[in-house]
């Protein structure tokens, strides 16, 4: 029993009773280390890592606009705001959904840019139009590069698909003389 009470409470009184107290926080260290690594080999941190890391971008740039919202710092730290925050929420997409849309999505680069120079002339009232200007036509490039993505990537099938119907109209339709 005595030998219990000093490993439960941790007290040494001579030499060799401390030893037992280390041997528990080293056993239980040694534990923790196996189930790490054992997770570690399952892929759970990997797997992880993998859903959360785009939060790493999202943090700071909501602190951003939190700390101009509170006062503490200029507007302007709402341009990297803006920028970190839609970056991270097109990063959080592809991580759900796949990378493959990253093809379709890189514009999103631009218009980060842009939604962070709006918010910044939204939001100080001692800038110029030339910012809002900036922000409109970043914006502009943006949607321009998405849609001839989406052209490019949806255009093939719509002129296959435009080319079978023209064609089975001209096979299977009303015979008229052309």
């Amino acid at each position: 029993m005595r030998y219990g009470a000093y490993l439960l409470y941790g007290v040494c009184r001579r030499g060799g009773e401390c030893m037992a107290t280390n041997r528990y926080s080293v056993g239980l260290l040694i534990i923790a280390a196996g189930i790490v690594l054992l997770l570690g080999k399952l892929g759970v941190f990997a797997f992880l890592w993998k859903l959360i890391w785009p939060f790493v971008l999202l943090v700071p740039g909501l602190l951003f606009h939190v700390l101009y919202f509170s006062r503490t710092l200029p507007a302007g730290v709402l341009i990297p705001g803006g920028i970190l925050v839609t970056y991270s929420l097109m990063f959080l997409f592809c991580n759900l959904f796949g990378w493959g849309f990253m093809a379709y999505l890189w514009p999103g680069f631009i218009f980060g840019v842009a939604v962070g120079l709006y918010e910044y002339y939204l939001f100080d009232k001692s800038n110029s139009r030339g910012v809002f200007l900036a922000a409109v036509i970043l914006a502009v490039i943006s949607g321009l590069f998405f849609s001839m993505t989406i052209l490019f990537a949806v255009g093939i099938t719509l002129i296959a698909i435009v080319l079978i119907v023209v064609g089975a109209v001209m096979l299977f339709g009303p015979r008229k003389s052309w």
